[in-house]
């Protein structure tokens, strides 16, 4: 392989030449420039120099080589002979102000750890965790109707010991809640999701793997407290079905448990903060491109559809769940393909705005189609603006299995929490399940019972005027 100077590299440094060093390759990005998701801005901002910092802070290792063709590779450099790339200002602030984070023994519930993120984060991921799709209706709806369920305890039951344990797709789990897919986790922590593997195994945790994580699958399924540890990957369907059976046998090998096949996003949603922040940060003439565009024209698949279920079905099996079902009609559709589970989520708001929270999709069943609860064949899992134990109650008394928590998993890991900050966060919310469990007489997930919730008001506003 070619070996390139640092001279020559610095002379490619512009659109019509555009070369950057990564982990100590060139390559001739001039090609991919108006390709690329988020903008030719943010491959121009490091082009004729070193871009492995800016490209390690977002992107899975692997995705360089999936991405580019062969013949952009031209060479390899000495990084170590390159100048330092100069520091902006909000780096340079960074560096001299290193911030202290409060002792993990002050966090106390989960919002803290989103107060935490929201000050220590950078610009780039505080903006891609919390942000939403336009108004951000869907995001505050997911919060707002929990509290429109209110539960009715139950007096006089012997609560002396209570058990959180539970079973996912067949596998024993310690509490029913698991670690949602989310992306970019780097921007909380450069361990990223070997620390939500460590954690969740320790604590005896599901976890969902995201498509594209920050550090490989293999990596991540290395980082397994034990080989029985349970972990599952997120499946955005590549276009290219070569791609994802591919993708497919990787999580076979890995060990991976179940496949969680997304459906509520076959385009990306318009996440406004995210924008706009990219775009202050490149200048007036670059396009409104934030962080949630990078790598998506790879993984979205607009043209998806349910006959591809049989294909998938076809090439494995590991148990399928449909991960975005946001109807009961869908629902039914999903159990009439027999799938091993649905998962009720609007992806966290980030995608169609003023789509209904998963929880009134869940009512929905339990009023349209309750002979999808009462079955063995199917389990149901919900997300949504998880915060406190009582939600997670809720969702299980209505007929859930588990719950996913996803955006608190990265705000607990951000700084220098890392392993330990996830494993408080997960024994925050399992303290609050067995406080509550107790305070409404339910000793065992299975004491929590639809009379244990009053869904009245939450019904009222989605049966009030709705004819399905």
């Amino acid at each position: 392989m070619k070996n390139i100077t640092g001279t020559e590299l610095a002379e490619h440094k512009s659109r019509e030449s555009c070369w950057l060093a990564v982990h100590g390759k060139v390559y001739d990005v001039t090609p991919f420039l108006d390709e690329h998701p988020g903008g030719a801005g943010l491959l121009l901002k490091s082009a004729g120099g070193d871009a492995t910092s800016a490209y390690e802070s977002i992107h899975n290792p692997e995705l360089i080589s999936e991405t580019l063709s062969e013949e952009a590779l031209l060479g390899e450099i000495d990084i170590a002979s390159l100048p330092s790339a100069p520091l902006s200002k909000d780096e340079e602030a960074k560096a001299e102000d290193k911030p202290e984070y409060p002792p993990l023994s002050n966090i106390i519930n989960v919002d803290d750890f989103e107060l935490v993120a929201q000050k220590y984060l950078s610009p780039e991921g505080w903006a891609y965790y919390s942000s939403a799709a336009e108004d951000e209706t869907s995001k505050q709806d997911n919060a707002r109707l929990f509290q429109l369920l209110k539960l009715r305890p139950r007096i006089l039951r012997d609560v002396n010991s209570i058990t959180t344990n539970t079973t996912i797709l067949g596998n024993e789990s310690s509490v029913p809640f698991f670690i949602c897919p989310t992306g970019f986790a780097k921007y909380a922590h450069p361990d990223a999701e070997l620390n939500l593997a460590a954690a969740a195994g320790k604590e005896g945790v599901h976890e969902i793997i995201p498509t594209s994580p920050s550090m490989s699958l293999e990596q991540i399924a290395e980082a397994r407290s034990s080989p029985s540890q349970s972990q599952y990957l997120q499946v955005y369907v590549n276009r290219d079905r070569s791609k994802a059976e591919s993708l497919i046998r990787r999580a076979e090998k890995a060990g991976m448990k179940g496949l969680f096949i997304t459906v509520d996003s076959p385009v990306l949603g318009k996440r406004e903060r995210d924008d706009r922040l990219k775009a202050l940060s490149l200048g007036s003439d670059a396009p409104n491109t934030g962080i949630a565009k990078i790598g998506s024209s790879t993984l979205l698949n607009p043209g998806l559809k349910w006959e591809d279920l049989a294909w998938i079905r076809s090439i494995t099996k590991l148990p399928l769940v449909l991960k975005g079902v946001q109807t009961v009609e869908d629902a039914i559709i999903a159990y009439q393909h027999g799938v091993e589970g649905i998962y009720l989520s609007n992806h966290g708001g980030r995608s169609v705005d003023t789509g209904q929270a998963p929880i009134l999709t869940l009512l929905e069943i339990r009023k349209y189609a309750p002979e999808l609860i009462r079955t063995p064949k199917l389990q149901i899992f919900v997300d949504g603006n998880i915060r406190r134990g009582t939600d997670v109650i809720k969702c299980l008394a209505l007929g859930a299995t588990a719950v996913g928590v996803g955006r608190p998993c990265l705000y607990s890991m951000t700084g220098g929490y890392g392993e330990e900050g996830v494993r408080h966060l997960i024994n925050i919310l399992k303290g609050e399940i067995m406080g509550n469990m107790g305070l409404i007489g339910a000793p065992s997930i299975q004491d929590l019972v639809p009379a244990m919730v009053n869904s009245q008001r939450a019904e009222m506003e989605i049966f009030g005027g709705v004819k399905l």
